[in-house]
């Protein structure tokens, strides 16, 4: 079949290099300029390095919205579209045009966790398992029938960056399936249950600050969805802004006001967490290490050198 591709970042990199190894011709990739937000400078592979490196032509696009992209998607005559993280809505025309319509590849099991950054918020969620799924494109955002998914378990310690590895490496086969099943007319669509549908916005600076009203285990989950290279989960102490680079859930319980640094316990300290705390029943985070702003990483005890005082989500 005859493909065009949209896609940008590591995702769209993973997607493209699939169908260029697939039997597939790519005729005409579509991608975004190289932007500057935080969090779209982290997974940056280029797309439109890769297709220049193979020979296929390339256009940038913030938005698919011009009559000149339209024409030279027509002028390409796909069989198909494959999208992998194209950041805005795709119009109708473009979705629709090819005779096998285009397939959106998402990093998430839906219909949950449609939208943007389903790891990371699947991670601070508590989900067992993490995937990605390839469904036909509709008019909805990430509501389409689903074609295949793919999974792996979410582990006690994984971190967003290994969650990440894991689902990049389910895209290529989930995609060389897919246009497989498609060409070959096996392709069975499965119409999503709208009722167990779940949207989540783009993640930004401000969803890495600690709120000590949550309890300990999300607390602890964040941080994981926070690891490096995305910005940590961040909060105040005497004014300075520190990262919680690593942390656990406490062994113990402990009682009083969310935020109050309180007690040593083994290789961290804790900090009271939970809204509810005050009642003595819930555990707390357990701190193990800390990082300043200008990158310098302190063992929490090394930090924390007396106890007392608070944590906060202000200077």
């Amino acid at each position: 079949m005859r493909v065009v591709m949209f896609g940008y970042q590591t995702w769209g990199h993973r997607t493209l290099q699939a169908l260029l190894e697939s039997d597939h011709e790519v005729v005409l990739v579509v991608t975004h300029p190289r932007s500057e937000h935080v969090y779209e400078k982290i997974w940056d592979d280029s797309v439109a390095e890769l297709a220049e490196k193979h020979g296929v032509p390339v256009l940038l696009r913030n938005r698919p919205d011009d009559a000149e992209l339209l024409e030279t998607i027509k002028a390409a005559a796909p069989d198909i579209i494959v999208a992998n993280n194209w950041r805005t809505w795709l119009p109708p025309e473009i979705f629709d045009l090819p005779p096998h319509g285009t397939l959106n590849v998402h990093d998430s099991l839906l219909p949950a966790y449609a939208g943007f950054s389903p790891i990371i918020w699947a991670l601070v969620n508590g989900e067992e398992r993490v995937g990605v799924t390839a469904h036909r494109m509709d008019g909805e955002l990430d509501a389409g029938d689903i074609l295949l998914q793919r999974s792996v378990p979410v582990g006690p310690d994984d971190t967003a960056t290994d969650l990440f590895h894991r689902t990049c490496d389910l895209i290529a086969p989930l995609v060389h399936e897919s246009l497989d099943r498609i060409a070959s007319g096996r392709a069975e669509w499965t119409p999503q249950d709208r009722t167990r549908a779940s949207f989540f916005h783009k993640r930004s600076v401000e969803d890495s600050r600690i709120d000590w009203t949550w309890p300990a285990e999300d607390l602890e989950r964040l941080v994981r969805a926070q690891s490096d290279p995305y910005p940590n989960a961040f909060t105040y102490h005497r004014g300075e802004r520190i990262r919680i680079v690593s942390a656990a859930v406490s062994q113990a319980r402990y009682g009083g006001t969310p935020g109050r640094i309180f007690i040593r316990e083994g290789d961290g300290v804790v900090i009271v967490a939970g809204a509810d705390a005050r009642g003595g029943r819930r555990k707390g985070l357990l701190v193990r290490t800390v990082r300043t702003d200008d990158g310098t990483e302190y063992a929490a005890c090394d930090w924390f050198r007396t106890m007392g005082g608070y944590l906060t989500t202000r200077p």
